[in-house]
């Protein structure tokens, strides 16, 4: 019955003169969205709304599951328009149309008319009372109630006549691209992913980083965060995954440090690299998963440790959550059950039985003089042997 959506967006409307930056933004990202859909679709913008009509057959579920996960979105109204063919023809359409969707109608309505062509004959005020009369003489069981109705009928005279009454939720946020580009620190785990769709979710474009380390990580492992960037890359468009072989990294840091602080080392170097990738690719900062306390790496004094070699800031947007948020937040945009596959990353092969929860930053510095040998060169060559993926 649907032929087209109306889609809604909340924080853009209050957006000045560049507004029209944002909407435009927006109109991309759902057309990126639909293209994985059945079916042909006219996406366009008229008068502060914006419309994406059927061109052809489509699979209504699909193309709502699609949209819904389009940042900028606030609502999705399924839609029926119609031609101006007379006001008779426009009830017999509405009267039809709540016969469809609503077989149980012993309810509460409203109608609610904008006239945005203002050449149709009757004004907003005349549509809604003349549209109810004729609905309840169709349907005598409804009933009016114009303060907390059951339904909202909407139509909309444009050039069309556009009819609806029901919004599904959308994702909220900006649409992705409007907020720069950072590169998100993605593992295997649960808390990146969540990390990365809370920063796209202001609008903010992603690459990732991933460290590999076979082969103490097996190509599942790697798989696995593939899988995950292709998840993310639902809500954000495609994601460039860089892969870097961090093993020989690893290993000297390992032979050369102190084994109490391998974890803050082997984090202070893939920052480091990360961050180097980031602003070689015109990203604005950093994205990791940390929540503070979570793990001996992930304490107030830990961080600093991490945060000293970056000159991008750092954006932790799980900061402040528990664990069970974050798992709930990620069983909300379907990376849970990937995150939990029993395959380790290099993060978890190499952790020390008892790391250091507040480390010095002099002892640090110091103790990393032991790498000045090697490290540069491995270094350099995790960065030239490095893997480009596009997950999409």
């Amino acid at each position: 019955m649907f032929t087209a959506f109306l889609i809604k967006y909340a924080e853009i409307g209050i957006k000045g003169k560049n507004r029209f930056l944002f909407e435009d933004a927006l109109i991309g990202q759902i057309k990126y969205a639909v293209k994985k859909c059945e079916g042909e679709f006219l996406i366009h913008k008229t008068q502060g709304r914006i419309y994406v009509e059927a061109q052809t057959e489509f699979d209504f579920e699909e193309t709502v599951g699609h949209l819904r996960r389009v940042f900028g979105i606030s609502g999705i109204c399924p839609v029926v328009y119609v031609e101006d063919q007379g006001f008779d023809r426009l009830c017999e359409t509405i009267i039809r149309y709540i016969g469809e969707v609503y077989p149980e109608r012993s309810k509460t309505f409203k109608v609610q008319a904008r006239r945005a062509r203002k050449n149709y004959p009757l004004d907003s005020m005349e549509i809604n009372a003349r549209m109810g009369e004729a609905i309840l003489e169709a349907y005598p069981e409804m009933k009016v109630d114009v303060h907390n109705p059951d339904i909202v009928l909407n139509i909309e005279v444009r050039e069309k006549i556009y009819i609806y009454s029901e919004t599904i939720p959308g994702p909220g946020g900006m649409p992705v691209g409007t907020g720069g580009k950072a590169m998100l620190l993605l593992s295997g785990g649960i808390d990146s992913p969540a990390a990365g769709y809370m920063i796209a979710k202001r609008g903010v474009k992603l690459d990732a980083v991933y460290f590999h380390a076979p082969p103490y990580t097996s190509e599942r492992a790697k798989q696995k965060v593939v899988d995950l960037a292709r998840l993310l890359a639902r809500f954000t468009g495609p994601v460039y995954l860089h892969v870097i072989n961090f093993t020989d990294i690893q290993l000297y840091i390992y032979e050369k440090c102190p084994h109490e602080e391998l974890t803050i080392i082997m984090r202070r170097y893939m920052m480091r690299i990360a961050e180097h990738i980031a602003q070689e690719t015109g990203c604005l900062g950093l994205i990791t998963g940390e929540s503070i306390g979570q793990v001996a790496s992930q304490t107030m004094s830990s961080l600093i440790a991490t945060n000293e070699v970056c000159q991008l800031p750092v954006y932790r947007p799980l900061i402040g959550f528990d664990k069970q948020e974050i798992v709930e937040l990620s069983e909300k945009i379907g990376t849970y059950e990937t995150s939990i596959l029993p395959f380790e990353d290099c993060c978890t092969i190499f952790v020390a039985k008892h790391p250091v929860t507040k480390p010095n930053l002099n002892v640090i510095r110091r103790h990393e003089h032991n790498l000045d040998e090697r490290i540069e060169e491995l270094v350099d060559t995790a960065l030239k042997t490095k893997e480009l993926m596009i997950a999409e």
